[in-house]
C-alpha cells in the first residue's frame, strides 16, 4: 500500500490531532452534507413544478428556504448549487469509508481533494454573506452544509500541511470560526429574535 508524505501514521491518517477520527469525520460529514444537498435538490424540484409550494424549510421569516432557492445566488452556475453539494460531499463520504477500510492515497490525490474543499469552503463563506446581507433570509438545510463544511475543510487542511501551531489548537480555531459565524448571525437579525425572547 502507498504511504504518505505526511510523517507520523500511515497514508490517509493525520499525524496530528484527531488521527482516529479523521476518517470518521470525512465519512459522517460527507453523509450529513449530501443528506441536506438531496433535501434542498428535491424542495427546489418542488417549487419549480409549484410556485405556490411552501419548502418543508420555510418556518418563518428569517429561517426562510423558499426565500432563498428563489433567488439568483441560488444557481450561480446556471443549475441549482445543492447539486454540487450533493457530488462533492458523496465523493468525501467516499474517502472516509475508503480510509476506514484501510485505503491510502498519493499526495497529489489529497492536493485534489485540498482544492476542493477550498473551493467548497470559500463558496459557502460567499453564500453566507450573501444570505445575511443581500438575500436577508436563512436556509435551515443550507446552514447544516455550512456547519459540516467547515471542519471538513480545516482538518483535511490539517492532514495536508504542517501547520503545528494551528493543530495544537485545532478545536480552539474551529470554536472561534463557528463563534464568529453565529455572531454575525445573531447580529443580522438581532430585530427579528427579540422579538421571540
Amino acid at each position: 500500500m502507498p504511504r504518505s508524505s505526511n510523517a507520523g501514521g500511515p497514508d490517509g491518517v493525520p499525524s496530528g490531532p484527531i488521527p482516529r477520527l479523521f476518517p470518521w469525520l470525512l465519512l459522517v460529514g460527507g453523509i450529513v452534507g449530501s443528506l441536506a444537498a438531496a433535501v434542498l435538490t428535491v424542495e427546489k424540484i418542488a417549487v419549480l413544478r409549484d410556485p405556490s409550494y411552501v419548502p418543508s424549510c420555510s418556518i418563518n421569516p428569517v429561517l426562510s428556504c423558499g426565500t432563498v432557492m428563489t433567488k439568483p445566488q441560488a444557481e450561480v452556475f446556471g443549475f441549482p448549487n445543492p447539486l454540487l453539494g450533493i457530488a462533492g460531499f458523496a465523493m468525501v463520504a467516499v474517502i472516509g469509508a475508503a480510509l476506514l477500510a484501510g485505503a491510502g492515497f498519493r499526495r497529489w490525490f489529497w492536493l485534489g481533494l485540498q482544492a476542493g474543499v477550498t473551493f467548497g469552503v470559500v463558496f459557502v463563506h460567499w453564500l453566507i454573506f450573501q444570505s445575511l446581507y443581500r438575500i436577508g433570509a436563512l436556509c435551515p438545510y443550507c446552514m447544516v452544509v455550512w456547519a459540516v463544511t467547515i471542519p471538513i475543510f480545516w482538518y483535511v487542511t490539517l492532514r495536508n500541511f504542517d501547520l503545528k501551531a494551528a493543530a495544537r489548537y485545532h478545536g480552539v480555531v474551529l470554536t472561534v470560526w463557528f463563534v464568529i459565524l453565529l455572531t454575525a448571525i445573531g447580529e443580522q437579525f438581532w430585530s427579528y429574535w427579540r422579538t421571540l425572547l
